[in-house]
């Protein structure tokens, strides 16, 4: 039924009489609607008419206006109208496309479609009736027009649906091998409707990492590895039998879904693979041959597809640790390296903050008086699980945490107070100078130099009984920032050690930069001093260079009288090591030194 759009009196907002340019508007709308309008008195006489239905019936406005209705109508149409449509008119207020005929100006008899609407008097306004007229072919060109714009939209949402599915499908393939991706076989195993079935106790994942792929996209280009990713699949696939699975998950990773009976019978799938993968692929006129490490596991009721495949990727990376080219089972024993660094961050924030850390301080004896120079202090953690813990057990995480710069103000703070203690003893206590170690995190920290400032003062320690200690690998992350650093930290009036020396890679012009006071000599070298002539004449470049740089040198790891005596003949100024005394709690220091 077509809505009336036509002007009134009560067509403003809030009832009130339209303004001149809103009634211009509304008779605008009413004279262009593509329906032709009439409006009539309660009697039937044509009160308004627009020039769509004049233009369509031959009519002047002229004509119509004052002309009863029904005179439009033939004989049998005026009778069904005063029988008929006006009863339901004032019954019901409305009648809605009755099939009737027109008379036009030029006698012509034209089927249309009447709908009226009754407005009943009120407020001292007459009655009207609202009539839309629309030709009967009208109609039938709405209905087929309507039946077009169906189909079209029918059309539309046929290609909507096939691009939403191609692209559904295109989300869970990877598009280098045509193999599903890591979304795809999540929805394999979770027995998603694209043809897979859940993961069962039957079911073993098998993790395959290419080793050393990046090497081959570095010698021969991004398309020869392109192309040996691609000959890996198809292998792989071939591989598996009909209701197996084959994906890759991202560069040289893959997983093979298959049925077996135990974890022999994985293995030796996994050992099938390994063969399928290693046996020499052809490339740009290049044979070359690529190994793989597997890790595998088998499914199990209580674990989801993202868990199973969490657990191969482990056992994967497990045999990518202990050589590659291997296989490895998922131990559910074994700790996930991963989540165990997680805890360990953790549990090392919490100690930091709750006073586990310790600080033991290890003699650096002077060589030449046989007495004690100094001590360097060294982190302990007394994790209230696992007992006391070397920093080889938390350093590198506390490193890549950002913890280390926590940790280092804390050693720091904690050796300083202790230098000032035993400074203010009578006889300057078992020591007059302190070591401490700063990572690559805190040298490169800008607050580095103020924090050292700023504990030297609180503390009262003379800055000349502190030595830093930084290694030639954080020398060398970036010498320039490491030159201004340490300058910065020589205006203080501390002195400078670069350790582990001959581990790195800084060369005589790097050292040269760098306003160091001490070079100590690596534990590795010491360790073969009286063993290897290698390592002697090692030793021995070390101390001369330092000499020669106006530097002392330590020499550290010393745990033999041989070696004692070995440096002391290549005239080494001091030494550290387990000859002496390992690194030891305040109070047993204090015991050491009065017994010595």
């Amino acid at each position: 039924m077509t809505t009336t759009l036509e002007p009134s009196a009560d067509a403003s907002p809030e009832g009130r009489p339209p303004r001149a340019d809103e009634a211009d508007r509304l008779r605008e709308l009413y004279d262009d609607a593509p329906c032709g309008y009439l409006t009539t008195a309660d009697d039937g006489t044509i009160t308004r008419v627009n020039a769509t239905f004049c233009a369509w019936a031959g009519y002047t406005a002229e004509e119509l206006l004052g002309t009863r209705l029904p005179r439009l109508l033939p004989v049998g149409d005026r009778i069904l109208w005063s029988a008929s449509c006006l009863p339901r008119l004032r019954a019901t207020g409305a009648v809605a496309e009755t099939m009737v005929e027109v008379i036009a100006a030029d006698r012509s008899r034209r089927a249309v479609l009447l709908s009226a609407t009754l407005r009943p008097a009120a407020d001292g306004v007459p009655a009207e009736i609202r009539v839309i007229v629309l030709a009967a072919h009208e109609r039938r060109r709405h209905e087929r027009d309507l039946v077009d714009a169906l189909r079209r939209a029918q059309e539309a949402e046929r290609q909507r649906v096939a691009v939403e599915e191609e692209m559904r499908q295109r989300a869970l393939r990877d598009d280098l091998t045509g193999l599903p991706n890591r979304a795809g076989l999540l929805a394999r195993l979770a027995g998603a409707p694209e043809g897979g079935r859940p993961a069962s106790a039957g079911t073993a994942l098998l993790f395959v990492g290419l080793d050393h792929f990046k090497a081959v996209n570095d010698s021969l280009g991004r398309e020869a590895g392109d192309e040996l990713l691609r000959v890996v699949a198809q292998r792989l696939t071939a591989t598996v039998r009909a209701d197996g699975v084959v994906a890759r998950l991202s560069g040289d990773e893959f997983v093979v879904v298959a049925d077996v009976g135990d974890d022999g019978a994985a293995r030796a799938v996994a050992e099938r693979v390994l063969d399928v993968v290693t046996a020499p692929v052809l490339l740009q006129d290049v044979e070359i041959v690529v190994t793989a490490s597997v890790g595998v596991v088998r499914a199990t009721p209580d674990e989801t597809p993202e868990r199973l495949l969490h657990h191969a990727d482990v056992a994967m990376h497990r045999a990518k640790a202990r050589g590659r080219a291997r296989v490895e089972l998922h131990d559910p024993d074994v700790v996930d390296p991963a989540v165990g660094r997680l805890r360990l961050i953790g549990e090392l924030r919490r100690g930091i903050a709750e006073g586990e850390l310790r600080v033991h301080y290890q003699p650096r004896m002077d060589l030449r008086g046989d007495r004690v120079a100094g001590v360097e202090a060294l982190v302990r953690w007394q994790h209230p699980e696992r007992g006391l813990l070397q920093p080889g057990d938390f350093i590198d995480v506390a490193e890549e945490s950002g913890l280390v710069r926590r940790l280092g103000a804390w050693v720091l703070d904690s050796a300083v107070a202790q230098g000032a203690a035993w400074a203010r003893t009578a006889g300057g206590g078992p020591t007059t100078e302190i070591a401490v170690n700063l990572s690559t995190r805190q040298l490169g920290d800008p607050d580095l130099v103020p924090l050292v400032a700023e504990v030297l003062d609180r503390h009262g320690l003379d800055p000349a009984l502190l030595t830093l200690e930084v290694t030639e690998t954080a020398l060398m992350e970036d010498p320039d920032a490491a030159a201004a650093t340490l300058r910065a930290l020589k205006a203080l009036g501390v002195t400078l050690a670069v350790d582990d020396f001959g581990t790195g890679y800084a060369s005589l012009t790097y050292l040269q930069r760098f306003p160091l006071d001490e070079l100590k000599i690596d534990r590795s070298f010491v360790a073969g001093l009286t063993e290897s002539r290698g390592d002697a004449a090692i030793v021995a470049t070390c101390v001369h260079l330092a000499h020669s740089l106006g530097l002392r040198a330590v020499a550290e790891g010393v745990e033999t009288p041989d070696q004692r005596r070995a440096l002391e003949d290549l005239d080494c100024d001091m030494a550290q090591g387990y000859h002496y005394a390992r690194p030891l709690p305040v109070d047993e220091l204090d015991r050491w030194c009065a017994a010595r």
